[in-house]
């Protein structure tokens, strides 16, 4: 039955109830469930509540279709949902095999099957009101899918792939995805599940559900999609000045005195910083969020200077609490931990347990640590770690949350984490937030979310890896991402090999959309022995080796500040385009396609990106290579290195020397970098 309710079509049947409605411009909200009703779940959806335009909906002879802007949706007599441009092409439709019902069309032909496939599957757990399900689309050959956030593999067109929708430590499920079909769609669940972009079909599937909800946008460019996405889910601030600039980190810096003697090196060789970390371990014991005065005497001082130097400093800070822990006890007994329904609750660190921060309570008990014990010592810039969270070997089906079950809404964990800080600082007066996070949801950079994509492997092979990640962060609503440049495990300072791979990673991460060195080096040093206390924290890991750009030798130093040097040049269009991520939602490096979406060629390219719309670059992304293909679209592209200027829409091959990687600037633009 089909009923027009003010602004929406809802479809009542004996599998329950549909609702399709407008949700911005040109784009579609679908729900549907097999209870009585849909329950209020503002708190875990990614959607903003966003002005509504009217609609057009007509029912007529058991068929209806509902019209906004772009997007036609299509409801034939069998209920199936077919959704096109208002061109009349097809963008999408769901996936039926059922020769019960009329015969099934698709496309041009007449179709019938007696397979008994039907596209909206809600299989109930027993004695719950909780499903399983599993929602079935038509699958096409000419189709490619980008975004869906970070996962490890060097693939950017992720047609084929099947995916797990849930977190790990190197991995941000964001189930958002556009397609070459002229779509843009948002799986707007939180649950553990996964999806399959088949040959055969995609099917999405949620684990343990109430509910079917996803979003739909129909545009004429990717730029436009994602725009619109942006609109409907929430934008990035503005990107502090400082978070442009060169970021120093390592595994770690294990004193006051250490982190200052680091900075001062950098200023007395003139070599441009902005950030500089102290990572885990500085603390007193896990959930007492604060420093341990033995090695960090005055923060407040340390501040002081490091302001002095024009560098901001950044502090890490876990979701965990042990039972040492000053907090502790109260933490426990207001409730403020991750349940376990079964086995250890927990991470892998040993007595440990995570806070829950999709309980606002524990979000406001949290900040209010952290803002006593760091943010009114003048630090203004946290890194949260372990943010998916990394519990006890991902065994989704064993936690609950103060929301509901880890199975049912465990993907929002990140996105709550970031709210607690952004909220607070948000509170305290400051503007133009910025926090390093490991991982993430859709809606994650309306909180000032900068992901860096994990605790991932040195070497060429990781790196590939991360060329793929960030650019589908990007086409995923996140604006600001970075790596950990080099890997984080692993990597000798002295090994040749590895000292080829941090400089191929430097020269990519130029221009990345932040900067920022980090990594745990090889060979291990045991550096706690000078400053050793009996049960102090600090003393409980080691510190990798050096970190610095000047760790790695002469020539690894000269090709490092190059680099260095060049972002520094770059700094006031990097400042542009981190205004237009902030005000239109727009990636800061973009796929090919993304600038050039009627160039069938860029839609093929997978191994060179763009850093806004004027630079162009084709990073080294293989050991031992020093001359690689570079295609470039349509213009006139100056390459930084020879000064020469080359026509586009032609494929070239460049020399890569160590010291250099292919990098073009468009029409004329940036001559400063020259």
């Amino acid at each position: 039955m089909f009923i027009k309710e003010q602004n929406r079509l809802c479809i009542k049947d004996e599998f329950g109830l549909r609702w399709i409605e407008p949700w911005g411009p040109d784009a579609l909200r679908v729900r549907a469930t097999p209870l009585k009703g849909f329950e209020d779940d503002t708190d875990i959806s990614a959607l903003l509540d966003v002005e509504q335009p009217q609609i057009e909906i007509q029912i007529e002879d058991g068929t209806a279709s509902v019209t906004n802007g772009n997007i036609v949706c299509e409801i034939n007599e069998a209920q199936v949902l077919c959704f096109k441009d208002r061109s009349g092409k097809l963008l999408l439709e769901e996936y039926i095999r059922d020769r019960n019902h009329r015969q099934y069309k698709k496309g041009d032909e007449m179709f019938n099957s007696a397979l008994e496939i039907y596209p909206r599957c809600f299989q109930p757990h027993l004695m719950t009101d909780q499903f399983k399900l599993t929602m079935s689309f038509e699958a096409y050959e000419d189709e490619k899918i980008f975004g869906m956030g970070q996962y490890q593999m060097p693939y950017l067109d992720l047609k084929g792939c099947k995916l797990e929708l849930a977190h790990r430590n190197s991995q941000a499920s964001i189930p958002f995805a556009i397609s070459s079909r002229g779509y843009g769609f948002l799986w707007n669940n939180p649950a553990i599940g996964s999806v399959s972009f088949g040959k055969n079909r995609t099917e999405w599937v949620a684990e343990s559900t109430k509910k079917l909800d996803y979003w739909i946008v129909a545009k004429d460019t990717p730029a436009e999609i994602e725009e619109a996405y942006a609109d409907v889910v929430g934008k990035a601030p503005m990107m502090p000045e400082y978070g442009t600039g060169f970021w120093q980190c390592k595994l770690r810096y294990l004193t006051q005195d250490e982190i200052l003697t680091v900075a001062r090196e950098y200023k007395k060789r003139n070599l441009p910083i902005s950030v500089i970390v102290v990572d885990f371990f500085h603390w007193t014991a896990q959930g007492d969020w604060k420093f341990d005065p033995v090695y960090w005497p005055d923060p407040a001082e340390m501040v002081r200077e490091l302001r002095e130097m024009g560098i901001e400093l950044m502090v890490s800070i876990w979701p965990t609490a042990e039972k040492s822990s000053e907090n502790y006890a109260e933490i426990a007994e207001n409730g403020y931990l991750i349940h376990s329904d079964a086995g250890v609750r927990g991470n892998y660190l040993g007595d440990v347990n995570i806070v829950d921060f999709t309980n606002p309570e524990a979000r406001n008990y949290v900040w209010s640590k952290i803002r006593q014990n760091y943010y009114d010592k003048g630090i203004k810039l946290f890194w949260l770690d372990e943010a998916e969270p990394e519990i006890q070997r991902y065994e989704y089906r064993f936690f609950r949350f103060h929301r509901g079950s880890d199975m049912e809404i465990g993907n929002i964990y990140p996105k709550e984490y970031a709210r607690m800080a952004y909220e607070g600082m948000e509170q305290a007066g400051q503007e133009n937030i910025l926090n390093l996070v490991r991982c993430a949801w859709a809606g994650s950079q309306k909180y000032g979310t900068l992901i860096w994509s994990g605790d991932i492997d040195s070497s060429f092979r990781a790196l590939r890896d991360q060329f793929a990640a960030g650019l589908n962060m990007g086409l995923a609503g996140m604006p600001w991402w970075t790596t950990d440049i080099g890997g984080f495990h692993g990597g000798n300072i002295y090994d040749d090999k590895f000292k080829e791979c941090i400089i191929r990673w430097f020269q990519y991460a130029t221009f990345c959309p932040v900067m920022r060195m980090h990594g745990s080096r090889l060979p291990f040093v045991e550096k706690e022995s000078p400053y050793a206390v009996e049960g102090s924290m600090s003393r409980r890991l080691f510190s990798g080796s050096d970190n610095e750009v000047w760790s790695y030798g002469e020539e690894a130093l000269a090709i490092f500040t190059k680099y260095m040097m060049l972002r520094e040049k770059m700094r006031p269009y990097l400042t542009e385009l981190m205004k237009e991520a902030h005000e239109k939602g727009t990636p800061v490096i973009r796929t090919l396609f993304y600038e050039y979406p009627d160039d069938r060629t860029a839609w093929q390219i997978s191994d060179e990106f763009m850093l806004g719309s004027k630079i162009l670059i084709a990073p080294v992304l293989y050991e031992d290579m020093r001359k690689r293909q570079v295609y470039l679209p349509e213009g006139n592209w100056r390459n930084i290195n020879d000064g020469k200027v080359y026509a586009g829409g032609a494929e070239y091959t460049f020399d890569a020397p160590l010291e250099e990687i292919p990098v073009f600037l468009k029409d004329g633009c940036l001559s400063e970098l020259m």
